[in-house]
């Protein structure tokens, strides 16, 4: 799908679906995380920009809840307090409960959905259905909600609601992200900072879909917190893996057994090198960046274990074939990953990391381009 397509798409579905015209449109993109791969729930950085794929709302207001998407074309029947169903429309009741509570919600509405950012590819296409609905919506209730409140409240949705144990990155970047500009978050803090981003980065879909939702991901969420409680029964007090420096790795080596070790060997690893690319950034260092990257991914595949074959082989076949970098991006067990290349050879690495791909898997990867863009706004 065109990134531009998901307007229309919705318009459309709405006025079949429904028989009438939509009142109002919201739209939230998709992301990127560059570098800082499950930091944000363990009190360290991460550095993600938007990209130019995004999902858009239309909405208009009824005595009732419906909704329909591209995913299915299906008309469903909301009910915010009804159980989950175990798909998208748990994002949508989630995000209308939260709503409720704070008194933001219209009684009711009609609501058609269209994206072009492929779901399960760890590029974030729930954090930008839940804030483009959460924008959405209050404009159909005649409420101002700036875009900090929208992403509290998307975060909410997702995390209180559906029940993904995920940090605030996903939903901060897609309400305040600007363009050229990648977001240095500080999950500890809540502080933002811009870094600027400029040109293309590649993506590379592995066609391995996950979902946040599966147990492997909140696994990996409970191992840390367990981490922290293990350091504290031996007197090591620490707010978060991520408050941990580097020369405080010695003593959690003897501390720690596995997996635990593993996981805060990553978080520990993750949020220098998270720092480290956003100065690189600003100094237009491609070169650390690249580097980073590299480390990133193995990270990720060794002591996170959240890789998976089709993501590894896609990073070591760009690093054999000349990128500069490469990782996996997003919460893993799938997805995507990002590349860095020289200028001008960016044809030819993905040509034979394709190839590679294709002998190996039998199918190629989907292949993209894309920018740092702008987060949640009015119409498409």
């Amino acid at each position: 799908m065109s990134p531009h397509a998901p307007k229309a798409l919705a318009t459309s579905l709405f006025q079949r679906v429904f028989a009438s015209q939509p009142t109002v449109f919201a739209s939230a993109p998709g992301r990127v995380n560059l570098i800082g791969e499950h930091t944000d729930y363990n009190g360290g950085p991460a550095l993600p920009f938007a990209i130019e794929r995004r999902t858009v709302i239309a909405a208009a207001p009824a005595p009732a809840w419906q909704a329909v998407s591209t995913v299915d074309g299906t008309p469903h029947l909301l009910d915010p307090s009804g159980p989950p169903a175990g798909g998208w429309t748990d994002y949508l009741r989630g995000v209308i409960r939260v709503l409720q509570r704070e008194k933001l919600a219209p009684t009711g509405g009609m609501i058609a959905v269209a994206s072009s950012i492929p779901i399960g590819a760890g590029l974030s296409s729930s954090a930008a259905l839940a804030v483009s609905l959460a924008k959405a919506l209050t404009m159909l209730s005649g409420r101002r909600a700036p875009p900090p409140l929208l992403a509290e409240l998307a975060y909410r949705a997702e995390h209180d609601e559906v029940g993904v144990r995920c940090g605030r990155m996903d939903q901060t970047i897609a309400a305040l992200a600007t363009r050229e500009s990648a977001l240095l978050f500080e999950s500890a803090t809540g502080e933002v900072r811009r870094v600027p981003l400029l040109g293309r980065i590649i993506v590379m879909e592995t066609g391995v879909e996950r979902r946040l939702t599966d147990g492997q991901y909140n696994q990996r969420r409970k191992e840390c917190e367990e981490a922290i409680s293990l350091l504290a029964d031996q007197e090591l007090h620490v707010p978060s893996l991520a408050a941990i420096s580097p020369e405080g790795m010695p003593q959690v080596e003897r501390l720690l057994p596995v997996p635990w070790l593993l996981r805060a060997r990553h978080v520990v690893g993750e949020t220098q090198r998270t720092r480290t690319a956003a100065s690189a950034l600003m100094m237009g260092d491609r070169n650390t960046l690249g580097r980073i990257l590299f480390e990133g991914h193995a990270s990720l595949r060794d002591n996170y274990q959240c890789s998976c074959p089709e993501a590894d082989l896609l990073v070591e076949s760009a690093r054999t074939h000349g990128a500069i970098g490469a990782r996996l991006t997003g919460a893993g067990w799938g997805g995507a990953v990002i590349l860095l290349t020289p200028p001008g050879h960016e044809a030819r690495i993905v040509a034979e990391a394709s190839d590679e791909f294709r002998k190996a898997f039998g199918r190629f990867p989907e292949i993209w381009q894309t920018r740092a863009m702008g987060g949640v706004r009015a119409g498409g």
